[in-house]
């Protein structure tokens, strides 16, 4: 466990996969974004935790089915984010806030660094993706039923396996049909944005 952390941290420190990593995952007519060149009042700034979970077993990440809704991102896969508030002070406040509020963690996350930012073009979103670990020894995860239809928690060697990834044509929450790689986790379709954040964080422990 100790290895595999300092693995990450120094990756996170030396330099990050990036947007090519990203892009195995994403769907096949997906535009490229150079989010550096974008004006920063042009979208919404928003955050994710992907949170590292340790116990007897290994490691997991702790994933949210969003519940049902009339909107664009209804009953997708998502690690626990959502839309930076001024009250934050910063995007990494906004992850551990939302992590708090999704799925019940407000304490014990020590933050090690970021993935590279990913830009949804259907929400007109720009997400930071925050890499923590949960500290304490014991977890108890406390879903936020309104918004959180279902937890997933996948391991991070179960993320490494190469049968993990299918692909196929999905349809969207407000309803167009994309052609898309994915990760197939409990006979749950991860694809999009949450899908092209795990690939960089796959690539980088790989």
């Amino acid at each position: 466990m100790t290895s595999l952390l300092e693995t990450i941290t120094n990756k996170l420190k030396e330099g990050l996969p990036g947007i090519e990593a990203q892009y195995e995952m994403a769907p096949i007519t997906r535009p490229k974004f150079d989010i550096a060149q974008m004006d920063e009042a042009s979208y919404k700034k928003s955050a994710v935790m992907l949170l590292l979970c340790p116990n007897e077993n290994g490691v997991y990440i702790p994933l949210t089915k969003r519940q049902s809704y009339n909107g664009k991102h209804s009953g997708q896969i998502s690690l626990p984010g959502g839309k930076f508030e001024e009250g934050d002070g910063s995007l990494k406040n906004t992850a551990l806030r939302e992590c708090y509020e999704e799925i019940g963690i407000k304490q014990h996350i020590e933050v090690l660094g970021n993935l590279s930012p990913v830009y949804i073009p259907v929400s007109n979103f720009y997400v930071e993706p925050y890499v923590g670990i949960f500290t304490h020894n014991e977890i108890n995860f406390n879903k936020n039923e309104r918004e959180v239809e279902k937890l997933i928690l996948l391991s991070i060697e179960t993320l490494k396996q190469p049968e993990l990834v299918k692909s196929g044509t999905i349809v969207s929450g407000d309803g167009y049909k994309l052609k898309t790689p994915y990760f197939d986790v409990e006979g749950e379709i991860i694809w999009g944005a949450t899908a092209m954040i795990l690939n960089e964080f796959k690539k980088l422990i790989t």
